[in-house]
């Protein structure tokens, strides 16, 4: 099994391809550029099986339909955001891209519990990790030693708290009994910037500190 990272959109919001040796993957968070994941996947021979969102902030939604336009895959996406898919002033894309607001068509499958979360032959451990938005979620696989934070943490850096939905010390809450409770050599592939490792967050993430 492998991941790729794929930066999409506007904000090149990391979009993750997750995939294993029978070419089957899942997408996480594609954001925007639909084409081109679409012409990523298809070069590589892929055949996504699920498309697996961190939260629905409009950054990483924007090519949800596009990908579902060649593959009929189940989408997830937390309960508590549900709503947030189809409503721009909800996901954001009202205030940021105005005029181009963004819509999914599709309907999800919600998920609503932690624990083990199994899509195909791609096991997960589901964390809820709110903070960011309400219904932000991590996706930890053990096999790989990588979790996928979404917009939760980041190389250096915490999800903001400022848009609806936010609050910083629920956020805090969600890193330090959450995603730092994970071996410290997992990789923590963050929806910006480079990936990073639980240890080196641990160690050196200045808005960690003090807790």
């Amino acid at each position: 099994m492998k991941w790729q990272r794929v930066p999409l959109g506007p904000l090149q919001t990391n979009a993750y391809i997750l995939s294993n040796e029978k070419k089957e993957c899942v997408i996480f968070d594609p954001g925007g550029d639909g084409q081109r994941l679409v012409t990523i996947l298809r070069s590589q021979n892929l055949t996504p099986i699920a498309i697996l969102l961190t939260h629905a902030h409009f950054d990483h939604i924007g090519s949800v339909d596009d990908v579902l336009s060649h593959w009929d895959v189940p989408l997830y996406i937390h309960e508590k955001e549900k709503n947030w898919l189809s409503d721009p002033s909800l996901n954001g894309s009202t205030y940021f891209m105005p005029g181009h607001g963004i819509s999914v068509k599709a309907s999800p499958t919600l998920l609503s519990k932690e624990g083990e979360f199994i899509v195909g032959s791609f096991t997960f451990d589901l964390f809820h990790t709110p903070g960011h938005s309400p219904g932000s979620v991590s996706f930890y696989n053990k096999e790989v030693e990588v979790v996928f934070s979404g917009d939760a943490l980041f190389n250096g850096s915490i999800g903001r708290t400022d848009l609806p939905g936010g609050n910083h010390d629920q956020l805090l809450s969600s890193i330090h009994n959450k995603l730092l409770t994970l071996p410290e050599d997992t990789l923590v592939l963050s929806g910006h910037g480079p990936e990073t490792t639980i240890e080196a967050e641990m160690d050196h993430n200045p808005f960690l500190n003090g807790y």
